[in-house]
């Protein structure tokens, strides 16, 4: 909104100043502000709404150390964390932005059916919440829309250089590239590194590759939507660790978005992603603001309505700048703690079948959980957890080289 109110006064009048808005880096650290300060400013005031409210969290006794005191604490806080994303990026983005549309359906999308399955454990005192049917239904739905639309959308596309590099950084780059409709992504560390759906199913006519291309999105997404889901189970943790994931996004791409960045990089050109780095620091604002009072001890919890909504968002970011394949790496903290489920329940349900006793590989899952049997505080946890996901990140971004 501010973006087409600024360009439009700087166009007409030549307004003192408008003219910064024509920069991303400009947009993407006011959008990063004003997120941090709605969380911080209105944090409170829900949570206020919230205790009125009496939206308390119920608290299933796990043995786990000062668990119980937690019992009560307001949860579905994941309200503030999408008002603080989607406000800065309505204002700083360009909204017809193919890409910007997405990433807002998707935060609506699944803050919606994380909303839900809250306001049925709260409001029902239904601990279950919404049938896990449901909550797959939606993910696949989002899933299948996310797919069809990166795939069939005539703006997203990948820019092809066609002159040689020397030339490219001498000459008008805007004019030295072409718009191609592809559906290749990046593999990473590999010399060569980029991978064309097309080819993973080789017998698989050229006019199918939407149906393969639509099941790698879907996984994508339910796999890391379930996984934040799985990690907020301690306080800080999913938001802190989203954080960090969401700053490493934004700065692919930034770096995809710009044709000079790309071409020095020697990495794939995303015509209009650069307008991604928008929303993404608004994602971290929303993030770190929201630890102002859910790091320990947690004055409230995203609940579902949070976590699900920004594992949802990671997973079609990582899909729009075209490093899926980076998840489990990038995201390895939220794969660590879905494995650990996955693991525990599987080896429990052989065991019992084999021996006729379940047996355990953790104390308890999901991992996090496991630590504080094993007598780690959970703060410690907490902060080891981020330190592991900055290494992860760089990690992640050193595969710009690192080939």
């Amino acid at each position: 909104m501010f973006y087409y109110l600024f360009s439009y006064l700087d166009s007409e009048f030549d307004f003192f100043g408008a003219g910064v808005f024509q920069y991303i880096s400009f947009r993407a650290g006011m959008a990063a502000v004003l997120s941090l300060l709605i969380t911080i400013v209105f944090g409170k005031k829900l949570i206020d709404l919230l205790r009125k409210k009496q939206v308390g969290e119920s608290i299933r006794d796990l043995g786990l150390e000062g668990q119980m005191e937690k019992q009560g604490t307001p949860t579905m806080g994941g309200i503030i964390i999408i008002a603080a994303i989607l406000i800065p990026t309505l204002l700083f983005a360009q909204v017809e932005n193919i890409y910007i549309i997405l990433l807002l359906v998707s935060t609506l999308w699944l803050g919606l059916i994380g909303f839900l399955d809250d306001y049925i454990k709260v409001f029902k005192k239904d601990k279950s919440g919404l049938a896990g049917k449901f909550k797959v239904f939606g993910q696949v739905s989002l899933g299948v829309l996310v797919g069809l639309v990166l795939f069939f959308h005539h703006d997203v596309v990948i820019g092809v250089f066609d002159t040689a590099g020397d030339q490219i950084r001498s000459a008008d780059l805007s004019n030295t590239y072409e718009r191609v409709k592809s559906t290749t992504t990046t593999l990473p560390f590999l010399k060569n590194n980029e991978l064309d759906y097309k080819n993973i199913i080789p017998f698989l006519s050229d006019d199918y590759t939407w149906i393969t291309y639509t099941l790698v999105v879907i996984f994508v997404i339910t796999s890391v939507s379930n996984g934040a889901n799985i990690t907020d189970g301690i306080d800080g943790l999913a938001a802190g660790t989203s954080a960090i994931i969401a700053l490493t996004l934004a700065i692919f791409a930034y770096l995809s978005g710009r044709f000079d960045f790309s071409n020095y990089l020697n990495i794939m050109y995303i015509p209009d992603l650069g307008e991604l780095t928008v929303f993404c620091s608004a994602l971290v604002g929303a993030c770190v603001g929201f630890l102002w009072y859910n790091s320990f001890p947690a004055q409230v919890f995203m609940g579902d309505t949070g976590s699900l909504s920004l594992g949802g968002v990671i997973a079609v970011l990582a899909l729009s700048v075209r490093k899926e394949l980076l998840i489990p790496v990038l995201c390895g903290i939220f794969l660590l703690e879905l494995v650990s489920v996955i693991l525990q329940v599987s080896y429990f349900k052989y065991t019992k079948k084999k021996y006729g006793e379940g047996k355990r590989i953790f104390k308890m899952s999901p991992l996090h959980h496991h630590y504080q049997l094993i007598g780690i505080h959970e703060s410690k946890i907490v902060t080891r957890l981020w330190i592991v996901g900055v290494l992860l990140a760089i990690l992640t971004l050193a595969t710009l080289k690192l080939r």
